[in-house]
């Protein structure tokens, strides 16, 4: 399936980067007996399953250079997505503020379970992203509460985890601008399991299932709405660093030319152009016994009586 973009990253692989702080999988346990790569080789699994060719992925973690987002990473990556836990303090406070300034500029992110504490999706809600939890291998049932969201393609109305830590209410992050999933508990609680926001030019996935002590990575389903995810937040041009200034403006300083001349693109034709391009211009006039004529280029007229 291909991504469709309508900018400069058209017809482009959309350059994926999965970023995980690789702590639990490297100590005795089960998170390393379930991810033995790693949580992040399962998530690229996933990823490259359900993407093919239309998505190039690559893995960093906590333990590369720069802590794996370097600018010559992040400057070359579309698509962000995001799993700690032990390590939020371990990330460097200026790596956090260039994700935050990527996502402004375009670059797509989706934050997974226990990143919702990661200093990154915090400066971008600008709340403090705690929650209710519980690990008791509660069953956690995942309804689709907006079928007709990108994300939400081709899942079914309920996707159950067996057993699943448990994430409850009040979750506190501004409203969501997209939620597409509702979790239900077996403990009787309900969490926003899947949320979208808007923030500058860039698009913001969070998703709560993948506790490391379960196999939640290595589900199909979950792997489809990651990769949908993918899809919903992969920017339409290449993003950039956002840094937006207060600007002194004098009157008229979005003009050019005589003062009544917009100041448009040099490749973008007049409007009056654009239209003769996609349509011949028609109008319709009146003559004296109010009956109407179309006149346009395919040099119909009336007759005057």
């Amino acid at each position: 399936m291909n991504i469709v973009c309508g900018g400069q990253r058209s017809g482009l692989p959309v350059r994926v980067l999965i970023w995980n702080e690789h702590v639990h999988e490297r100590r005795p346990g089960k998170p390393r007996d379930i991810y033995p790569e790693g949580i992040h080789a399962a998530i690229a699994k996933a990823l490259n399953r359900e993407l093919g060719a239309s998505a190039s992925v690559r893995t960093a973690t906590l333990d590369d250079r720069d802590a794996g987002l370097g600018d010559d990473v992040l400057g070359t990556t579309d698509v962000l997505l995001w799993w700690a836990h032990l390590a939020h303090d371990e990330v460097p406070d200026e790596i956090a503020e260039h994700v935050q300034s990527r996502v402004l500029g375009g670059m797509g992110l989706v934050v997974l379970h226990s990143g919702h504490l990661s200093k990154p999706f915090r400066l971008l809600m600008g709340t403090s992203c705690m929650l209710r939890w519980r690990e008791a291998d509660d069953r956690e049932l995942i309804w689709v509460v907006d079928a007709a969201h990108p994300v939400a393609r081709g899942l079914p109305a309920v996707m159950e985890l067996v057993e699943h830590e448990m994430y409850g209410e009040r979750f506190d992050i501004p409203a969501p601008d997209d939620l597409v999933f509702i979790s239900s508990f077996s403990g009787g609680e309900v969490f926003r399991s899947g949320c979208g926001f808007h923030r500058g030019r860039g698009r913001i996935f969070y998703f709560s299932p993948g506790h490391e002590s379960y196999p939640v990575y290595h589900d199909l389903l979950i792997g489809r709405v990651l990769a949908n995810a993918v899809r919903w937040v992969a920017p339409d041009r290449t993003p950039t660093n956002e840094s937006v200034t207060s600007e002194a403006s004098a009157v008229g300083w979005w003009r050019q030319g005589s003062p009544h001349e917009l100041s448009l693109p040099q490749a973008m034709p007049p409007l009056h152009q654009q239209v003769e391009m996609n349509a011949a211009p028609r109008t319709t006039r009146f003559s004296s016994d109010r009956t109407a004529a179309t006149v346009g280029d395919d040099n119909c007229s009336s007759e005057d009586d």
